[in-house]
């Protein structure tokens, strides 16, 4: 039997929803579109429209980008009428769902820069809310992927940007149907399968169909459950465990008192789940107001800034327990408090000021109810409030065997917060690409630069003196020196460092400097521990002091004096403010968490696009407790362990490590530097069940090497030399080679991360690979250049994975150093080296751009440098040559003012942002018509972008 062909797939679906509920109609192209919107928007508004009024409506329907637009279409639009009124159009109805107009159509044409035709549109009060992308079974799903992307960038933004109101895209191979939000900085990681609310998936495209894109789901999905993201301009959806979660916590506080709590793993999300829980909770008529409750000011901080992430001021932090008391008893809807705080609120110094709320019906929402609601503030927050209501989330519950006796005896989460209402464990999360599997390495031989082995750790020691010793602790640090730049991509993500006590902290970080100091390596690493009880742990716990406790004398463990520890600290401190320009200490306990705050933001920072390493990089952190439970960044891939860790500890703080991100982030690395496996085996399966220790660990080296294997078969079973690439007749052939090598590089990828990684265990030597890469991205360059003369490829629809290859080590800068060798080697060597070079530049993206320049450079400049030392300043002033002759033909090939046009490279070159086309026509001699504009526009963004990615971009050591 053939597969099922996309124009097959695409009549089935119509078929379907139109049996769901949608009204069929055939928009052939842009003005058809516009003509239904007005007609809809007419029913759904009950009124009429004349071309007049209907064309301020689309004048305002066409402002603004996608983030934008998200709003308007949940706002209502002050429309003044011909006859002088004030009419207020509405486009989208969100407190009743089903009241708004639903249909269906396919195969709308709209040209932009390129002509495009869209598979399937659902179009909700004439607007299209939803695209749905398909493509026939047997292809990759990442292809009609790739195509949302393209339309993005191609046609999306043209006749009135109406495609821009898209909420949601569907992409779709029959068997494999996934969903996402509208939001252009995405990758295919950020796209989710639909289940129901045990968690078992829908792939198929009719079972979707019917769950998801059904006119009730749909809407209510629309209307609730997408998440304006106000800090990163973006929408987000939430994923079908968030929804279902959010759902029974609202028909738990309609239908009941009961307490409940959710369990969804650690970095499933869960702050999102809770805001939108809290958000839809608070405008029910029976609930008088949401507290969401957190644990101390480290966690208070991060949540409130991600809640007003998801809605702008939408959290008013409560500084100290007077401000609490205030919002407890004015209007504020939606307080933010710690435990800490709460705690004092129903103390007897505050209770007569919170009396009247005695009888209310308040919801608290626990932001992790594992932590300190554990004890008598518990008891104290449950008996004052009588009609309170207690919903809990946690990645991690206790259960018998996990918990520790406090002052009220062994409690667990279900004796405090009563039944589980929704769970969605590690596995779930595993297997559905939410978070990512741990690669776990224990540590216990360290192979120096001599080939000799040292032995780091002896099998299961527990003698203090051993654990605490010099000589090992200065091994392991040379061990993280040794592979910190292996694990973390040359220092493209950032890791923690998790030791047993702050005497521990003093050693390593005093090894490091002195390393540093002496040369041999250049990590960033900063320290930041608490004073209170941070011994030898068994538990992850985040600690920032509060004001009164923040002068106590620091560890009870500590050998030093607490003068001593916090002389330490300060120290530590002064070299990090020599590092980024900044001001802390610890003179009062508010610079102190200022610190905190901006050793947090640096790490989580890294995720933005205009992040800079050399201004604002941090590699490693040093800790005891804090950061290793509630805090999320998802560039932090990389846990070192040199601490007792078990059950719940164990996986708050692994888990650190293995939040989603792209390609490249393939795991959560984890080295141990203790024998933690038992404690691990132990951990998981606690937390799923023991069948969970495969699927949330990743194999050992071994196993990986041999699918590395696997795809070099399949690789020469295709091409059996580089060379053969270049005899491929079809782009059909072309297309099997470069997703034989994309999975050969995803392998290579895993394999480089373990320590043990070594060339000669492989049937392929680094060279090979590196020939095999360059004619991988010589195949890239060519789709490029197809882009570029509009013509249309089947490569286009393959995703390259260029995160992949990218080595931020193979900079202009490197190269300089190698051309430096270049002149002043002999003959012999000189042409070796050559080659070597130009492998280089094949083999790196970013270089690839710069290759054609720098070999002119060598060909023309370097044979008349007769000093080596000289390269690097002869090189300065040939590019500067170079990128005033290309900016200049630039402008005289487009007809661009050259001074204007330069200010506006400056200025994208300085913010990130990309100039709208309106910026560039001032740089134009003669605005174009209408008609050209939009392709003359994205033509001169697009060299610009070239421009800078071959002038600018890498150029700095």
């Amino acid at each position: 039997m053939g597969h099922q062909s996309e124009a097959q797939l695409e009549r089935n679906l119509i078929q379907q929803l139109v049996g769901l509920g949608y009204a069929l109609v055939t928009i052939a192209d842009g003005s058809a579109l516009v003509a239904n919107l007005q007609q809809q928007l007419e029913v759904f508004n009950d009124t009429t429209f004349t071309a007049k009024e209907f064309d301020a409506i689309l004048n305002h329907l066409a402002k603004g980008n996608v983030f934008e637009k998200a709003k308007m279409l949940r706002d209502r639009f002050q429309l003044t009428k011909e006859d002088g009124t004030s009419f207020y159009v509405r486009f989208f109805n969100t407190e009743d769902w089903n009241q708004n107009l639903y249909q269906v159509t396919n195969q709308i044409s709209q040209e932009g820069s390129y002509k495009n035709r869209y598979d399937v549109t659902l179009l909700v009060n004439g607007l299209p809310l939803v695209q749905i992308e398909l493509k026939r079974s047997g292809i990759e799903i990442k292809e009609a992927f790739n195509q949302i992307n393209r339309y993005q960038n191609q046609s999306f933004w043209s006749n009135h940007g109406l495609f821009q109101y898209v909420q949601l895209f569907v992409i779709s191979n029959g068997v494999n149907t996934k969903y996402l939000a509208n939001n252009k900085l995405q990758s295919v990681k950020q796209t989710f399968f639909w289940a129901d609310s045990t968690n078992k998936i829908t792939t198929e495209l009719p079972e979707f169909a019917a769950s998801f894109l059904n006119p009730n789901h749909l809407g209510k999905m629309i209307a609730h459950y997408i998440v304006i993201n106000e800090t990163h301009k973006v929408m987000m959806v939430l994923r079908p465990y968030q929804y279902f979660a959010t759902e029974a916590i609202i028909h738990q506080v309609k239908n009941s008192n009961d307490n409940a709590y959710i369990w969804h793993t650690t970095g499933s999300g869960k702050t999102l789940t809770s805001f939108k829980a809290s958000q839809i909770v608070m405008d029910l008529p029976e609930v008088y107001k949401v507290v969401f409750v957190v644990d101390r000011k480290d966690l208070d901080y991060q949540t409130m800034t991600e809640f007003n992430a998801f809605k702008k001021d939408s959290v008013d932090v409560t500084d100290n327990t007077q401000s609490l008391v205030n919002q407890l008893t004015d209007n504020t809807k939606l307080v933010l408090t710690t435990i800490q705080k709460l705690n004092n609120a129903v103390s007897e110094r505050f209770a007569g000021k919170i009396e009247s709320l005695r009888h209310k019906k308040i919801v608290f929402i626990f932001d992790e109810c594992h932590r300190s609601q554990f004890g008598e503030t518990h008891e104290r927050i449950t008996k004052f409030f009588d009609k309170s209501q207690l919903i809990g989330f946690t990645g991690t519950p206790i259960f018998a065997e996990n918990a520790s006796k406090n002052e009220l005896g062994k409690r667990t989460t279900k004796d405090l917060f009563g039944n589980c209402l929704h769970k969605y464990v590690i596995t779930d999360a595993i297997r559905d690409q939410n978070v990512l599997r741990f690669g776990i390495e224990y540590i216990g031989k360290y192979k120096n630069k001599s080939n000799t082995f040292i032995d780091i750790e002896v099998e299961d020691i527990d003698k203090q003196e051993v654990l605490n010793s010099a000589k090992r602790i200065e091994k392991i640090v040379d061990y993280i020196i040794a592979y910190h730049k292996q694990k973390t991509f040359e220092k493209e993500y950032s890791a923690l460092l998790a030791v047993s006590s702050i005497d521990n902290v003093f050693q390593y970080y005093d090894f490091f400097q002195q390393k540093k100091e002496a040369g041999l390596h250049d990590l960033r690493i900063a320290t930041i521990f608490t004073y209170g009880s941070n011994e030898d742990s068994d538990e992850a716990q985040d600690y920032l002091p509060e004001d009164t406790d923040f002068y106590m004398a620091a560890e009870p463990s500590s050998k030093y004096q607490s003068s001593h520890s916090r002389d330490k600290l300060d120290s530590y401190i002064v070299d990090y403010n020599k590092m980024y320009g900044t001001s802390f200490s610890t003179k009062d306990s508010k610079q102190f968490e200022n610190y905190f705050k901006n050793i947090s933001q640096r790490l989580k920072d890294r995720e933005k696009e205009s992040f800079n390493y050399e201004k604002d990089g941090l590699d490693l952190v040093i800790v005891v407790n804090m950061m290793l439970t509630g805090f999320d960044a998802k560039k932090v891939n990389t846990l070192y362990v040199d601490k007792n860790l078990k059950q719940h500890g164990l996986i708050q703080a692994y888990s650190r490590t293995n939040r989603i991100l792209g390609e490249q982030k393939s795991q959560g690395n984890i080295l141990a530097f203790r024998n933690l496996k038992k404690a691990t085996d132990d951990a998981i399966t606690l937390f799923s069940n023991k069948d969970a220790i495969e699927v949330a660990t990743m194999p050992d080296y071994e196993k990986i090497a041999e699918k590395f294997e696997e795809a070099l078969k399949e690789l020469r079973d295709i091409t059996p030399t580089y060379q053969s690439v270049n005899d491929l007749e079809t782009e059909d052939a072309e297309a099997l080679f470069v997703q034989a090598f994309r999975k050969l590089l995803r392998n290579m990828n895993v394999l480089q991360s373990y320590a043990d990684f070594d060339w000669e265990d492989l049937q392929i030597d680094e060279q090979e690979f590196e020939d095999y890469k360059s004619k991988y991205l010589d195949l890239y360059q060519k789709v490029k250049q197809d882009n570029q003369k509009q013509k249309t490829s089947i490569l286009d629809d393959i995703d390259f994975e260029l995160e992949l290859i990218h080595r931020d080590q193979i900079n202009v800068a490197y190269i300089l150093k190698l051309l430096s060798q270049l002149k002043g080697a002999n003959t012999s060597d000189a042409k070796a080296q050559r080659k070597a070079i130009m492998d280089l530049l094949g083999g790196d993206i970013q270089l690839r751009s710069k290759r054609e320049l720098i070999q002119k450079f060598i060909d023309e400049n370097l044979p008349n440098i007769k000093d080596a030392d000289r390269v690097n300043d002869e090189f300065e002033k040939f590019w500067q040559e170079q990128k005033v002759l290309a900016l200049g033909k630039l402008c005289e090939d487009e007809h661009l003012d050259k001074a204007q046009f330069k200010a506006l490279i400056d200025a994208y070159i300085y913010s990130g942002r990309e100039p709208i086309k309106d910026e560039v026509f001032q740089c134009l001699d003669n605005r174009p018509s209408i008609l050209q504009a939009r392709v003359i526009g994205e033509r001169i963004i697009s060299k610009m972008k070239e421009f800078v990615e071959v002038f600018v971009k890498g150029m700095v050591a």
